[in-house]
């Protein structure tokens, strides 16, 4: 057995685990507290902003407290701590961290022999953990409860949801493309609908109809109203005409009739799938979608980024104290949230690809992060 002489929290450890000290877990502690403490008084703040706005709203529309509650801001909640905790990090670190200098512990840490760089360790492994926690809602749990909080503005705040769609234009099935002038979701019907048939890149039958309305009793079923179809094998030609005809077509309404921030309700898993499914069929207005895959994942990395900036600007003691080290890093943090909103503009507008428009704000603020690094006390 081996001898244990100290414990952290309850666990105890080893005399000869090398890799985390009491120190690293004093930082971590202070670190993943303050971060907590940071999104609960940012949260509080802004729940009481928010339902000050929209709480006409909410007695126009006799929501009732319960669904007010449990299915608005019970979702609300971890949806915005997780928006905004680039912001939160920043804040935590720069907190905690100014007050060790200005308490002279970072001195003390250094009179020992300790480094910059292993004085970087427990933030590190605090920023893993909490972009390993904001990944895992982010791509698993806030998507499921984000269903729930817009379908509540939907009924009580503001509709959100799309009752016609334009111009559609999808491929249902290989070689097959299908056409639909105007759909108006109260009727699930489509007008002036078309659907065209590719054998070899050779055009081989042409639907054209009046009308064509979804089933909602059946999965993929379309009733095509008034139709006629021209079936072509080379030179010879055939047509059919009709007033009614059932066909199963490998489309629903859902594919383009997009509800606002209908991104925020899919996991990663579902996000994916949705994707590949649109670009197959040759769907153009997928944008926002992969904005919002990638921005999970890039907004994770950002974590040990801004981690890396904070501790660099804010562990050497100045006279301006805490108070200069918080307002830079709140310049900071929101300036990056701001780039990050305007680079995914680009990629909605422009024609920068999202997963290089999503990564430009933390390849910008790498290189800050590095520059502030070899600046850093060492």
């Amino acid at each position: 057995m081996k001898k244990l002489n100290w414990k952290i929290k309850g666990i105890k450890l080893p005399d000869n685990w090398k890799w985390l000290k009491r120190l690293d877990f004093y930082i971590i502690k202070k670190f993943l507290g303050t971060y907590v403490f940071a999104i609960a008084l940012i949260i509080s703040i802004a729940v009481v902003f928010d339902f000050n706005e929209k709480m006409d709203r909410f007695m126009s529309h006799e929501a009732p407290w319960n669904a007010i509650v449990f299915d608005y801001y019970l979702n609300f909640i971890p949806y915005f701590a997780n928006l905004f905790s680039p912001l939160f990090v920043f804040i935590a670190v720069i907190f905690f961290t100014s007050k060790l200098a200005e308490n002279s512990e970072i001195i003390a840490m250094f009179s020992t022999g300790m480094s910059f760089k292993r004085m970087l360790r427990p933030y590190m492994v605090s920023a893993a953990i909490i972009a390993v926690v904001t990944f895992f809602l982010g791509s698993y749990v806030i998507p499921q409860g984000s269903v729930t909080r817009i379908n509540f503005e939907d009924k009580y705040y503001k509709q959100r949801k799309n009752n016609t769609a334009r111009n559609i234009q999808l491929e249902v099935d290989s070689g097959v493309i299908a056409y639909i002038e105007r759909f108006e979701d109260y009727s699930k019907t489509g007008y002036r609908f078309s659907l065209d048939k590719f054998k070899d890149k050779q055009l081989v039958s042409h639907l054209t109809a009046r009308s064509v309305t979804y089933d909602t009793a059946s999965v993929h079923k379309w009733i095509i109203k008034d139709y006629m179809i021209r079936e072509m094998d080379g030179m010879k030609e055939s047509i059919t005409r009709g007033d009614r005809i059932d066909s199963t077509l490998f489309m629903e309404p859902a594919d383009f009739l997009i509800t606002k921030n209908q991104q925020e309700m899919m996991t990663n898993p579902q996000l994916s799938e949705y994707i590949t499914r649109q670009r197959q069929r040759g769907f153009a207005n997928i944008k926002e979608f992969e904005i919002e895959y990638h921005k999970r994942i890039a907004m994770s990395f950002a974590s040990f980024i801004l981690t890396l900036i904070g501790v660099s600007l804010s562990s050497k003691k100045t006279k301006g104290g805490m108070g200069l080290h918080l307002g830079i890093g709140l310049a900071l943090s929101f300036s990056y949230i701001l780039f990050q909103t305007i680079a995914s503009t680009f990629a909605v507008n422009g024609n920068v690809p999202p997963v290089i428009a999503v990564w430009i704000p933390n390849i910008l603020y790498a290189f800050i992060a590095f520059y502030l690094y070899q600046k850093a006390p060492k």
